[in-house]
Parts: C-alpha cells; structure tokens; sequence
C-alpha cells in the first residue's frame, strides 16, 4: 500500500525522470553517428548496380559492422557530368567498435572483393565506399579524411543521408543536412531507384 501511494503521489516526477533518460538516449544515438555513402555504376559478380549495393551491405555485417538504417537506393548522374553508366547510390548508419582509420581499410578491402579497381579519378566502378562520417571526429589525414570533403556538394550523398540521419549536422560547416540540401550546387539529377523498406 505505501510503494502504491508513493508511486501515486510521485508519478508526475517518475514520468518526467522517464522522459527526461528518453530524450538522453536519443541524443547519445545521434551523438554516435557512422556514416557510410555505397555507390556502383558498373556490375559485379553479385549483379547490377542495386544488387551489388545491398550484397555490400551483407559484406559490411560480416565484418563484424552492425548496420543500423539504410536508404532508399537513388539512382543518380555522374558527376561530374559525363557518359558514364548513372550510378545507384545509399547511405547507411552504422556501430562499430573500429576506429576512423581501420574502419576505412575495411571497407576498401570489401571493395577489392567486389572487383574495384582504382584507375582515374570518378572512373566507373563496381563498388564505391566512402566514410561520410565518424561520430563528431574530424580527420585530414593522407589515407582518410573525414567528413568526406566534397558530400556538402553531392545529391547523392545528401538526399539518401537524409533519410538515414535527419537530424546530423556536418561538425565542420556546423550545418544541418537540409540546410547542406539548400546550399547544394543545382542540376544534380537524382531520383529514388528503389525506395527503403518501412
């Protein structure tokens, strides 16, 4: 009877502790932000673009990557412009107890795996893996740099991201991702390919 008329009398402060460890571990999620952008324009062994993206990402979960939400697939022109095959492109979040740089030397090795080949810069390729971003971290290093530094200017990058990470703010532009969408350089070509599940 006593716990029943303490819980009573302090319900209203129960639920405002509750809201309150809500609204904590919301921002701890979005605090802890991987994000990593796929792009393919050219097949692979798994397939066509869209069948090679969603077998990169079974390929990232078995490296031990825990993958958190994934876009729409978006099918978009080269860019810049040219007479490249368009390229289908997503973005997914992701946990992993890696760090930036070997974070980065996995997801190349996945795209050996997947036939990448590194010739010219914006080549057509099977498989395209890029850190977009590592939690708030900022990296300039010669083998990863981060946040990628030219996703601010990319509708490829930036309509899938938002989908998976509305709320990310990029931590050197102290921008939000629809503030990053207005800013962006205009005549991008860009559509859903295939929209994510529910």
């Amino acid at each position: 009877m006593l716990i029943q008329a303490l819980f009573a009398a302090g319900k209203s402060t129960l639920s405002l502790h509750f809201n309150a460890l809500e609204c904590s571990l919301l921002i701890l999620q979005e605090a802890v932000l991987i994000l990593i952008a796929l792009g393919a324009n050219l097949p692979s062994r798994f397939g066509e673009p869209e069948e090679t993206l969603k077998a990169a990402i079974k390929a990232i979960v078995a490296e031990g990557l825990e993958v958190l939400k994934v876009s729409s697939i978006w099918l978009t022109a080269p860019v810049p412009a040219s007479k490249q095959p368009w390229y289908r492109n997503a973005v997914v979040s992701v946990q992993t107890n890696l760090n930036a740089g070997d974070l980065m030397r996995c997801l190349q090795k996945i795209e050996e795996d997947f036939g990448r080949e590194r010739s010219v810069k914006n080549a057509p390729r099977a498989l395209d893996l890029d850190i977009l971003a590592f939690n708030h971290e900022v990296h300039t290093g010669h083998d990863c740099v981060v946040p990628h530094p030219r996703m601010h200017e990319r509708a490829f990058v930036l309509m899938p991201l938002a989908e998976v990470a509305p709320t990310w703010r990029h931590p050197v532009l102290a921008l939000s991702v629809q503030d990053l969408i207005n800013e962006m350089p205009e005549g991008q070509e860009i559509e859903i390919s295939e929209k994510r599940a529910a």
